[in-house]
């Protein structure tokens, strides 16, 4: 609800994500929280969708939402992503809907875009499965890891940055702490006024020119949720392996 030039981080982010070619229907899946009615009030102010579900369970939340909405597939954009560029998001969709051989597409396994740039996409058939089989707590609070830990029953693609280089343990696009939040602060009033469509090279650009900029949160590089869940992997070795570059 932070401000961004007058309106709500979360706006902001949606601005973006709505001006994605091959977007469906944007719904806002919030808690049950009483602390999450201001958001389902943002909502109703700006005539978006809003889904309440349960707080931690996002795989149950992001069943049923989809069931309720008829989805086909889902996307999933975390709402810590306000910088996250709408032509990644139709990369990661294109792939998908290029071929009928994949279960879920993804940009972050392993993830080279700048971090806040996450986008998902599954089909209904393997979230439902999902919904019933995983059982672990960080299976459920984060939707999809168990979809792409079991690749062996599910077709699993990975979209990586054009350019070959990987940016996701160097630049800090995301939202937790309040630095962060004085970053995208800065690079919104750098660039909207001129490109409200302003684009990942165009970020790029403005922190080559501005390094300063991209020094407000680099405390914080690297810092991803699943380090807290490593203990709790099957595969533990494996996984390890996936973040190595991230440590």
């Amino acid at each position: 609800m932070l401000p961004l030039l007058g309106k709500p981080l979360l706006i902001r982010m949606i601005e973006r994500v709505i001006s994605a070619q091959h977007v469906g229907d944007v719904i806002i899946a919030t808690s049950t929280n009483p602390d999450d009615d201001e958001i389902e009030k943002l909502c109703v102010q700006n005539n978006l969708i809003c889904f309440r579900g349960h707080l931690t369970d996002l795989l149950d939340r992001h069943y049923q939402v989809a069931k309720q909405f008829n989805a086909d597939a889902v996307i999933k954009i975390p709402s810590d992503c306000p910088l996250i560029d709408p032509k990644v998001i139709d990369k990661v969709i294109g792939h998908y809907v290029s071929s009928d051989e994949f279960d879920f597409v993804s940009n972050l396994h392993p993830a080279t875009y700048p971090d806040g740039n996450d986008v998902e996409i599954f089909s209904f058939e393997s979230l439902e499965c999902a919904w019933k089989d995983a059982t672990k707590d960080y299976e459920r609070e984060h939707t999809t890891p168990f979809i792409w830990e079991h690749q062996d029953v599910f077709c699993v693609g990975n979209i990586t940055w054009e350019t070959g280089y990987d940016y996701s343990s160097t630049h800090r696009w995301t939202i937790d702490f309040p630095e962060d939040y004085e970053f995208i602060r800065k690079v919104y009033d750098e660039l909207y006024s001129t490109n409200p469509a302003f684009s990942l090279n165009d970020i790029l650009t403005l922190l080559r020119q501005k390094p300063e900029i991209a020094e407000i949160n680099q405390q914080y590089l690297g810092k991803y949720w699943y380090e807290d869940h490593l203990n709790e992997l099957t595969h533990i070795d494996e996984f390890k392996n996936k973040i190595k570059r991230n440590e």
